[in-house]
């Protein structure tokens, strides 16, 4: 199984996710950040984006990695990863379908103010990269992403907290 927590920069999905395999016996965390990086490293470049997620290759590696991943380990893996576009969402999700992969998808949502506060807070210069997503993660959450995962909503929970949460909706 995958437990997929997605929410925009600021959410808490990297720290949940930790406290969340702490919880669930048998699993394991994989940031499908790395598979990003590991394409944005390759030299020469592949086509310029400021999103390895627009990168084909991206979302199949990533269904790729967690099957082959899951093949060899079993138990569940915990994905912290931003998806805001739903188009990629449906490619990844569709994918991992495909192979019989069941999936939990969370989506740790906060209202504006408190996300822009937290992104500010984690630097002291905040990151225009993560600020500029915050708009886009209301448009998702408006038009398609509340309605595809399960909301947590962070506003006033500790990580702690909405990994207690994540992990008693999983086993049900």
């Amino acid at each position: 199984m995958i437990v997929w927590i997605n929410g925009t920069h600021g959410a808490g999905k990297t720290t949940t996710s930790a406290l969340v395999r702490q919880l669930i016996p048998d699993s394991r965390v994989f940031d499908a950040e790395k598979v990003g990086e590991t394409l944005m490293d390759i030299t020469p470049g592949l086509p310029e984006t400021d999103n390895f997620q627009q990168l084909p290759p991206w979302r199949q590696l990533v269904v790729e990695t967690a099957r082959r991943v899951l093949e060899y380990t079993g138990g569940t893996l915990v994905m912290p990863m931003t998806v805001l576009v739903e188009r990629y969402w449906r490619e990844i999700s569709t994918g991992l379908a495909q192979h019989a992969i069941p999936i939990r998808h969370f989506v740790l949502h906060a209202d504006q103010d408190t996300l822009r506060r937290r992104i500010e807070a984690e630097h002291r210069i905040p990151s225009p990269f993560r600020l500029k997503y915050l708009e886009p993660y209301a448009e998702a959450a408006r038009t398609w992403l509340h309605s595809e995962a399960e909301v947590v909503d962070t506003t006033h929970l500790t990580p702690a907290r909405a990994a207690l949460q994540i992990a008693q909706a999983v086993k049900g």
